[in-house]
């Protein structure tokens, strides 16, 4: 039986703004998004481009079962392994969920680190072509290495800062280019608007960690992955057509765990591995995210609780009238913890 969450206190025509909550892999975000949600009547809805799959659940850091009895979440779970989903899916499906959780009354707090998706539902998808299954197909069967000449030759731009060992994202900005016959970063920097179904604008925090804080975490939270049974996931994965996916295969961990169960390399080396590539994708999160985004950053300490955080955050929200002082009041009588602002 699905769980039960009571609605906040009625308020006149209120339709809270989106909270973004954003921040590298291992930062904390999604239990401060919890707490939060609680203080605030909020309600999660995940930016993350590998928790809508089906059965990805330990390598996604998906919540566990409790979390969506405490609060409501929404795009976790929207599709099988073997089927596409991409920016524009989660632009119509973040649309929805926001809408509905508005139209009770409630605050949606986007919570995530896939920065694209966060940026698609601000500020709407640029004009780049379709994929062209013809072209795909020749650009598939062309070594990695090819592509990167190709790419560092049409569109510098792209290359300095493209993630070089995700063959999918290589592939897509050479197919652009041949379509269009213009640079990738040219028509990825021409984001449009959306005018037919405008969003209201969102508030957003950024949070981050000194470089050790992140290191012990991320390794700590990989070998509490791979602990709680990582390869067996994927081995079952692979069975559902994980394989065939070429969108889910390069889901970090999960490309490196095939890569292992074919013979690769040891499981030590993999786990290391895994360490070491997840440490450099928060790198380059957190280099995207203050590139792209306009977020206010909260710096967290090792001993900072989540509950501490999420206090800090809906009195901010309070005091810049972007939830206001009266909703914080409306749910004081709702919360779990003190949010006494000072």
């Amino acid at each position: 039986m699905a769980a039960e969450h009571e609605d906040p206190p009625p308020a006149s025509n209120f339709c809270p703004r989106p909270l973004v909550l954003a921040g590298p892999s291992a930062v904390g975000k999604s239990d401060i998004a919890l707490r939060l949600a609680e203080l605030l009547g909020g309600e999660i809805v995940s930016v993350d481009s590998m928790q809508v799959y089906r059965g990805m659940d330990i390598g996604t850091a998906k919540p566990s079962p409790a979390d969506p009895a405490r609060v409501p979440h929404h795009l976790i779970d929207v599709v099988e392994v073997t089927e596409p989903f991409d920016a524009t899916q989660f632009v119509c499906l973040a649309r929805l969920a926001v809408a509905d959780i508005q139209s009770r009354g409630r605050l949606p707090i986007l919570c995530g680190g896939t920065g694209l998706y966060f940026k698609a539902f601000q500020e709407g998808l640029g004009q780049a072509p379709p994929a062209d299954a013809a072209l795909r197909a020749v650009l598939e069967a062309t070594p990695l290495p090819e592509l990167l000449r190709e790419l560092a030759e049409s569109d510098p731009a792209t290359y300095d800062r493209i993630d070089r060992q995700n063959p999918r994202r290589v592939i897509r900005a050479v197919e652009v280019i041949r379509l269009t016959g213009k640079p990738f970063s040219a028509q990825r920097a021409n984001w449009q608007p959306s005018t037919l179904n405008p969003q209201p604008s969102t508030c957003g925090t950024g949070l981050a960690r000194s470089a050790a804080d992140m290191h012990r975490r991320i390794n700590a939270r990989v070998d509490a992955m791979f602990g709680q049974g990582w390869v067996d996931e994927t081995e079952q994965l692979l069975q559902r057509g994980l394989a065939q996916n070429r969108t889910a295969m390069q889901a970090l961990g999960y490309r490196q765990i095939v890569e292992h169960l074919r013979g690769e390399r040891s499981l030590a080396q993999t786990i290391e591995l895994v360490k070491i590539r997840t440490r450099q994708f928060a790198k380059r999160q957190m280099t995207w995210f203050r590139r792209q985004l306009s977020l206010t950053w909260i710096n967290l300490e090792s001993q900072t609780t989540p509950e501490a955080v999420a206090k800090t955050i809906a009195c901010s929200q309070a005091a810049s009238d972007t939830v206001g002082t009266a909703r914080v009041r409306l749910m004081a009588a709702h919360a779990k913890y003190d949010v006494t602002c000072d």
